[in-house]
């Protein structure tokens, strides 16, 4: 296993965020634009209150189904996610994912403060993580077409 840190490992470096009472339908729309697969949420002064993932999106939204206009993310987020420090080897992320099922992990600084997020696809060579990103945007346009 690699001794790359979480944090040298991330690719994107801005947080993509929300308010609480955003609705699912800006969280989507936010996820799409910053070709990212979570938003944090986080109240006005900066503190991490839960994260809404793809899956969230897929399996408490579009499953049950409620409206995503109208659903805040708040409704629908995982509240008081596991965090990691940005000193974390990406094995022992990737461990925590594999243990716990997640495929995003906020990263907080010793003091709290949000860093960034480390997603699985993180914890990838490159060339993979364009491999899997391809091969997930041709299942997706797979299902549409069905």
């Amino acid at each position: 296993m690699s001794d790359r840190t979480v944090s040298q490992s991330i690719t994107h470096r801005h947080l993509v965020s929300l308010l609480p009472q955003a609705t699912v339908l800006e969280a989507a729309r936010i996820m799409t634009k910053a070709n990212t697969g979570s938003v944090l949420i986080m109240d006005i002064s900066g503190k991490l209150l839960g994260i809404l993932t793809e899956r969230d999106l897929m399996t408490r939204v579009v499953s049950k189904p409620l409206n995503p206009e109208t659903t805040s993310v708040s409704a629908v987020m995982t509240p008081k996610p596991h965090c990691i420090t940005p000193e974390m080897t990406v094995s022992n992320a990737v461990l925590i994912m594999i243990e716990r099922g997640f495929r995003h992990l906020p990263i907080t600084s010793a003091a709290g403060k949000v860093l960034g997020v480390f997603s699985v696809r993180d914890a990838l060579p490159k060339e993979i993580g364009e491999a899997v990103s391809l091969a997930e945007f041709l299942d997706q346009a797979g299902s549409t077409l069905a």
